[in-house]
């Protein structure tokens, strides 16, 4: 069973999405960082809206989600805006759909999956990801917790996704606070927002 309340809260709200139909800031950011017709994989999709995204600027896009709740209402957006997504229903910690990637992408979703389970997940991210292809992350952090709706969350330390990608060349690496009420009570969450990029090996 899933450690994230999402799943639940979508199956509740089949008409309503609750993080809203446009884009987040951080898939706006990630975006300038692809080439035209990248193919994008991102982890714990929800209602979809990042990957829509991702479409809708000519990416070939694969969406994985655990909830069958919410990849209906990410099939919905999808064809509201007139694009095609691969959606998945899986455990990213025990299934993953076949690469090459250009980039692999999460919004506040891996910091669900065990520590035990992320430990192999990483390696298996880096294998499907194309020479020069990046990989970007928004994660819980340790440094301000706040639990909400029965969830379980393995918090990230600070520093543990750039030792994850020390091999990597790391983009970005920066703490940030986010407001939240989705319990109905205003609160933040302490996250790390997180891009690097694999090296290319030199040619012979």
């Amino acid at each position: 069973m899933t450690r994230s309340p999402w799943a639940r809260e979508y199956a509740r709200t089949p008409d309503e999405y609750i993080w809203g139909l446009g884009p987040s800031e951080f898939a706006r950011a990630v975006r300038a960082l692809l080439p035209t017709g990248a193919s994008v994989l991102e982890l714990g999709c929800g209602e979809g809206r990042d990957s829509v995204f991702f479409a809708t600027c000519g990416c070939d896009v694969t969406g994985v989600d655990v909830s069958a709740a919410g990849l209906a209402k990410a099939g919905r957006l999808a064809r509201a805006h007139g694009v095609t997504v691969r959606w998945v229903r899986a455990d990213a910690a025990r299934e993953l759909p076949a690469g090459p990637f250009d980039l692999v992408y999460s919004c506040g979703a891996i910091h669900y999956i065990p520590r035990r389970q992320r430990a192999r997940l990483f390696p298996r991210l880096k294998a499907l990801t194309r020479p020069g292809g990046s990989h970007a992350h928004v994660v819980f952090t340790d440094r301000r917790i706040y639990v909400e709706k029965g969830e379980r969350i393995d918090y990230f330390a600070e520093g543990e996704l750039s030792r994850i990608y020390a091999d990597w060349l790391i983009l970005r690496c920066e703490p940030a606070m986010i407001a939240c009420a989705q319990d109905g009570t205003p609160h933040r969450h302490s996250v790390e927002q997180f891009i690097a990029q694999a090296v290319e090996s030199p040619r012979p």
